[in-house]
């Protein structure tokens, strides 16, 4: 079928940084508007960014925006290895995550996934082939966002 989704989207990059200081870019959610093309705002309740914490989000595609409210739902630092941050979309119920793992040169591997363990609701799939081009095409954009993420945040990791 045409229009059914990829369940997992994933891409890695190498950052000439400490995993600490990738760490504290991943996880701060209302700056991610300056890595991800998607993402226009983000606000997280409370403001502090934590296991639960829950936030939300203005995405666009073109002239198109629309809400998002995300759930982090894992949380575990780099202390002496590998981090993972993730959060989960209840819209469409994907899963987000970076992911940090140290390399033999004292830098970081810097994975980000799409996964979607429970699937896309049904709401959403409809509304991305009405309105966002299809499964295909919307596919297509979020695996260059993710590429284009991951290299911002390696630019201003190793700035």
């Amino acid at each position: 079928m045409a229009d059914t989704y990829e369940k997992l989207l994933e891409d890695s990059i190498e950052i000439a940084a400490p995993a600490e200081k990738v760490w504290s870019l991943v996880t701060d959610i209302p700056k991610m508007s300056k890595w991800s093309p998607q993402v226009v705002k983000s606000t997280v309740k409370g403001g502090e960014v934590r296991l639960g914490a829950t936030f939300s989000n203005l995405n666009k595609q073109g002239i198109k925006r629309w809400p998002t409210a995300g759930k982090v739902v894992r949380f575990t630092p780099p202390v002496g290895g590998t981090g993972e941050f993730a959060f989960k979309i209840r819209e469409n119920r994907t899963v987000w995550s970076f992911q940090l793992e140290p390399t033999a040169d004292g830098g970081t591997r810097l994975t980000e996934r799409r996964e979607t363990p429970q699937g896309i609701s049904n709401v959403s799939l409809v509304l991305t082939k009405v309105v966002l081009g299809g499964q295909q095409g919307f596919t297509d954009e979020l695996r260059k966002g993710i590429r284009q993420t991951l290299e911002r945040i390696k630019a201003e990791a190793e700035a």
